[in-house]
């Protein structure tokens, strides 16, 4: 692995040269990075995979929806249409993607669209919210965001990653910069305090940037389309993970952590279940999933033994009081 990094660091110069100079020209004022009347908060990554944005966007929908109207535009990833398309809960993922379909379905009263132009989208929006969460757009540099939340997982930081092809992160370590708030993601359990503090320090962030942790907690229960069982209901049973996310460690690790007997049927992020997969996992007794796969599974597997394990983001160290009243005090202070 380590020659055929070597191999690739050409072409990661060549890639780092051209996204350098896209972020020189918006930098610097030569091409129009936009902003808005209204508060747009963006979640967002460096690195190519999954650093839990989707949970970070249902954190912020909770902070947020009961004080004002949150709306929600994403691109709508591997989704078959194309344009700008508000969600219903009757939706498919297919039509949709799979991240936007689970935000409306869990938050029905909230907007939800998509659009790959993240300034269509906005406009189209933008009358019915008090303010805009944009999933997944640190880098694109065409909207201006007036606050941005950078994730970036613990155990593979963007600090010591490389650009593509040679590693994966999507732009040089720089952009960083730009976010208003750095949060290390899915920090294994019983990390010590001594250990995130040296995590903050490699972080280097900017004196203004405030750097968080956090972990994903799991629930105590499975949900299905007509019920919803304890956790413990897989006490003793054998079940089939299917899984079709980025990194599935954390949830793997934790269902054996719970002394489950399971099989593992890993697919790539944001799979697109083929007819043969779907006659596989039909001849399966019990599947447990994720949320973001149960909404692509659902339709398919519905009167089958489907279920998914919820997740949340939780923020460590007893911070969390800290980072909602950053993200509060900017919304009600918000000036364009």
């Amino acid at each position: 692995m380590k020659n055929l990094r070597k191999v690739l660091f050409p072409f990661a110069a060549g890639y780092g040269g051209v996204t350098s100079l896209r972020n020189y020209f918006y930098n610097q004022g030569y091409w129009e990075s936009k902003s808005y009347e209204l508060p747009v908060i963006c979640v967002g990554n460096l690195s190519v995979g999954g650093t839990g944005k989707t949970p970070m966007i249902e954190w912020l929908i909770r902070l947020l929806k009961e004080d004002y109207s949150v709306a929600v535009l994403s691109r709508g990833y591997k989704r078959n249409t194309t344009g700008f398309i508000e969600v219903l809960t009757t939706n498919t993922a297919e039509e949709v993607g799979d991240e936007p379909l689970q935000f409306k379905q869990k938050f029905p009263k909230v907007t939800v669209a998509v659009c790959a132009d993240r300034r269509t989208g906005i406009n189209r929006i933008k009358d019915a919210a008090d303010v805009i969460l944009l999933d997944d757009a640190f880098q694109h540099r065409k909207v201006k965001p007036s606050f941005s939340i950078l994730l970036t997982s613990y155990l593979d930081p963007y600090f010591k990653d490389f650009l593509l092809p040679a590693g994966n992160l999507r732009e040089s370590r720089k952009g960083a910069d730009r976010a208003n708030v750095i949060i290390a993601t899915k920090v294994p359990p019983h990390t010590a305090y001594a250990k995130m503090q040296e995590f903050k320090f490699l972080v280097d962030s900017l004196p203004e940037q405030k750097v968080y942790f956090s972990k994903i907690d799991y629930a105590q229960e499975l949900i299905g389309k007509t019920e919803t069982l304890a956790l413990d209901y897989l006490v003793n049973k054998k079940f089939t993970l299917v899984t079709g996310i980025a990194n599935p460690t954390p949830l793997v690790d934790f269902l054996k952590e719970q002394g489950f007997n399971f099989e593992h049927r890993k697919f790539p992020d944001h799979h697109s279940f083929s007819d043969s997969e779907i006659e596989s996992l039909r001849k399966e007794e019990l599947i447990i999933t994720t949320e973001k796969d149960y909404m692509r599974l659902k339709e398919d597997l519905q009167k089958y033994a489907l279920y998914y394990l919820p997740i949340k983001t939780e923020i460590l160290n007893n911070q969390s009081q800290f980072l909602r009243k950053h993200v509060l005090e900017h919304v009600r202070n918000f000036k364009n």
